[in-house]
């Protein structure tokens, strides 16, 4: 039977509190100038527990449940009060309680059929409160946007979006596990968001967004983009783990091996397509949290990330090579560089930082041209905890390709956490054609499991 899924509800949940008239406008901080305006898109499933499901009428369970969501929700968005406001230009957030975009729907089938037929990445978009592309977000749209659809047996999925332009993927969770915290009634003191980063990261007007997305498109090269998962498990992490130990670096992480091996994978694949071998330069988004002195509090909101960039040419094509390139790169997002980007000094920082890289790209386009791979890591982000009152997600997933293929950007990885905690879904975006042939590398496919069952 094929899956449906009906609109029953729509509504915007406003917070329980009016936010106070001071803070009616969230100014964007620097970092989050240079972020492009899409949304941030999560889809968390949770099956029935099986507890309550014998005693209690599913469509019951249901409806408690939604009365659950829609009232902590609104508890919550007084907290995060610039998720319950509208985009107003590309500098600020009305933050004016019109609320937070909320849609109820209903599916035909069981959870667990569905998270068991094959390649469901590519019907994920219907778990979304409207379909995810690459368009830029305008005037007017709102800030967050939720779907929750129940299951026939009373499993749910709650899809998520959050603009990008006021959040990151840390802010993104410490707004789930706030909301989730209020419905499960558990102390949520120590989820209060800190909305602190504009008068860290000053904001200035001489900033270009149409410049930056300029800059980004052309790194971007929209196509016809195909999004499949490859899941590596503890012992492929292993194996990856010794073949990449080297000298330079003896104890290399999960995400640092992963990431180089699909970084080698896909110049392969693009060598396949296009006949010749091109340096390919990727960059990885770091978390800045983290690499400040003191550091920021995870529940710091906003972007406070940044990508940093490591090239490979076609003679460099070594796992352990290519972790140390990496690894090089991101050590150099240290402190110094993060309180370089503070107060009124940053915009230039990161004026002279974009000269740099621009001109070493040009220079490279120039010799031959290049291909390029954006990664970005979800881990740690605690997204299996989120617990609303009735257990832990079964599954959480980003999303799959787009019905309007053309709008998504390919050459992106997004690496999150497995289930099990201690594995990687890789969720590689490419070309068509370069999905045909990274799809059949025998040495990828002796380490990952290629779109397995989320449930398996």
């Amino acid at each position: 039977m094929k899956m449906e899924v009906e609109i029953i509800s729509e509504e915007c949940i406003k917070p329980s509190s009016p936010t106070p008239p001071n803070l009616r406008t969230h100014k964007l901080s620097l970092l989050d100038q240079f972020i492009p305006s899409l949304y941030i898109p999560i889809i968390l499933f949770y099956p029935m527990n099986q507890s309550t499901s014998h005693a209690v009428n599913v469509v019951d369970i249901v409806s408690q449940r939604s009365l659950m969501l829609k009232q902590s929700l609104s508890k919550t968005l007084t907290r995060f009060y610039p998720f319950a406001g509208k985009i107003k230009d590309n500098l600020s957030i009305d933050c004016n309680d019109e609320g937070a975009l909320y849609l109820e729907a209903r599916a035909n089938c069981l959870l667990v059929d569905y998270l068991n037929q094959p390649n469901v990445p590519s019907s994920l978009q219907t778990f979304l409160p409207q379909e995810i592309s690459w368009k830029q977000a305008i005037a007017g749209d709102h800030v967050a946007m939720i779907k929750v659809t129940s299951f026939a047996c009373g499993g749910i999925a709650i899809g998520v979006l959050v603009s990008h332009m006021i959040a990151d993927g840390t802010a993104m969770s410490v707004f789930l596990k706030g909301w989730a915290a209020s419905s499960a009634h558990k102390d949520c003191e120590h989820l209060c968001p800190n909305f602190d980063a504009p008068s860290v990261f000053i904001q200035s007007d001489a900033f270009s967004k149409e410049a930056a997305m300029a800059a980004f498109s052309k790194s971007f090269k929209s196509g016809n983009c195909i999004v499949r998962r490859f899941v590596f498990d503890a012992s492929a992490i292993a194996s990856l783990k010794a073949k990449a130990t080297s000298s330079s670096v003896q104890h290399p992480t999960r995400v640092e091996v992963v990431s180089a091996f699909l970084w080698k994978c896909t110049m392969t694949a693009f060598q396949a397509t296009s006949g010749i071998q091109r340096p390919t330069f990727i960059s990885h988004v770091v978390n800045l949290r983290r690499r400040a002195n003191p550091p920021f509090t995870e529940s710091s909101m906003g972007n406070i990330i940044w990508g940093t960039d490591a090239l490979c040419t076609a003679e460099e094509i070594d796992l352990a090579c290519m972790v140390s390139k990496l690894r090089e790169a991101i050590m150099k997002i240290n402190p110094d560089f993060v309180k370089s980007l503070q107060g009124d000094g940053g915009f230039f920082k990161l004026c002279e930082v974009f000269k740099a890289r621009t001109g070493a790209l040009s220079s490279i386009e120039c010799s031959g041209g290049m291909d390029y791979i954006a990664f970005t890591s979800w881990f740690n982000f605690g997204l299996y905890d989120i617990d609303f009152g009735w257990g832990k997600p079964m599954w959480v997933s980003t999303v799959g390709s787009s019905n309007d293929s053309e709008a998504m950007f390919p050459n992106t990885i997004i690496l999150m956490d497995t289930r099990s905690g201690d594995g990687i879904e890789a969720w590689v975006s490419l070309d068509k054609k370069d999905m045909t042939i990274i799809a059949q590398d025998k040495e990828l496919l002796a380490l990952a499991t290629l779109d397995p069952s989320p449930i398996e």
